[in-house]
């Protein structure tokens, strides 16, 4: 069997080591989706992201809050605790902690210190996401992924959820090769053409996206009934799946009568937003939210649509746990091979891997700054 010469095999270690993987830094300074918006409300939601464990609930008006999950006293967890009116109550001792995070009252004591609390969490709000800001620099609302669509009425949009046993990079990575729809989704919305078609990619700072014309194709039942192209040979299916923030990729495809004259056809068009959020370098919160703009009023179109498609994401789901379990047994030797397909989803991981080094590289000053021993109080009168 031939193997890589040792000279391509330094090689792709070394294209390796300028890409993202499961070991590489989080990137905090962005706008991650820490629930659905439904998901919270007036109870202790506790979610784990990016390692960092949050507590979510609304207050009595109906504001969502994002706490740090630890009460600064002993290290309880306040999802363990209660919600008192819009106050968290740590169950251990009962410290209590306004919505801002700010320590409000110590029931062992009649003076609460003033100054202290927890780490409150910037949110916003819009159509079915929660987004949260986990980062060191100041939440710039301007910075949230584009997602108009997703609040636009002329969508009809279903979601889901996967708590995904695979690292965020692999998961991007997927979205951005779609030739492994032949193969991964065989048996879901694969065609065996899609491989072979031609695509192109676009490389832009923070966006990547890779194209593929699928023409003509025989459409897979999921898109075929809801556009009435069952069976037909001369389907189009226009694909953009596209990176645009290490918190969103979003598939656009559109569906047309190929032998029809391009003026005055139908076109039927569906989104995908793909949110994930890293839990935990080898875990993922794995939202998404399927779109349409066509058969709004039709609700078996939304539920077939959904059913289908996941179907197709569970298949996902299952070959990036596969890859994980792969990925956690490397060691020095390990390499990879890259081919052209894979042009869109190199340059995004080296772009996570720049932005997580930066980011990390601007923490190590702080956390290596010498710390001053504990000053003693013995024998001071």
């Amino acid at each position: 069997m031939t193997q890589p010469s040792p000279a391509m095999v330094r090689a792709a270690q070394a294209a390796g080591a300028r890409m993202a993987d499961r070991n590489t830094s989080f990137i905090f300074n962005e706008w991650y989706v820490g629930a659905f918006a439904d998901e919270v409300g007036r109870s202790l939601l506790r979610r784990t992201l990016l390692g960092r464990d949050v507590i979510f609930y609304r207050t009595q008006e109906g504001r969502a809050v994002a706490l740090d999950n630890r009460c600064i006293h002993r290290s309880f967890p306040l999802s363990e605790g209660l919600l008192d009116g819009d106050t968290v109550v740590c169950g251990y001792h009962g410290f209590r902690y306004a919505p801002d995070g700010e320590l409000i009252q110590v029931p062992s004591q009649e003076r609460c210190p003033k100054g202290l609390g927890v780490r409150n969490y910037p949110v916003i709000e819009r159509g079915p996401l929660l987004w949260i800001w986990l980062g060191d620099e100041a939440a710039d609302p301007a910075l949230l992924p584009p997602h108009d669509w997703l609040v636009d009425p002329d969508w009809v949009c279903s979601k889901g959820y996967f708590h995904l046993q695979g690292n965020y990079v692999s998961l991007h990575e997927n979205l951005l090769d779609l030739t492994h729809l032949s193969y991964l989704h065989a048996k879901s919305f694969g065609t065996p053409d899609y491989a072979a078609a031609k695509f192109d990619a676009e490389i832009g700072e923070g966006r990547f996206a890779l194209l593929r014309d699928v023409v003509p194709t025989t459409l897979p039942p999921v898109w075929a009934k809801p556009t009435g192209m069952e069976g037909y040979p001369q389907a189009a299916r226009i694909v953009r799946s596209e990176f645009l923030a290490p918190s969103l990729h979003t598939v656009a495809v559109r569906f047309y009568d190929n032998a029809l004259p391009e003026a005055g056809r139908p076109e039927f068009r569906i989104r995908t937003a793909h949110i994930p959020t890293p839990e935990t370098h080898g875990t993922t919160h794995y939202f998404i939210v399927h779109g349409r703009d066509f058969a709004q009023d039709q609700d078996w179109v939304t539920q077939h649509m959904h059913d289908g498609l996941f179907t197709a994401f569970q298949e996902d789901v299952d070959g990036m746990q596969h890859l994980e379990r792969m990925l956690e047994k490397t060691d020095e030797d390990f390499y990879e091979i890259s081919v052209a397909s894979d042009r869109a989803s190199i340059e995004m991981r080296r772009y996570l891997k720049s932005r997580a080094d930066a980011e990390a590289q601007a923490r190590v000053p702080a956390e290596e700054k010498p710390v001053a021993p504990p000053v003693s109080l013995a024998g001071v009168a």
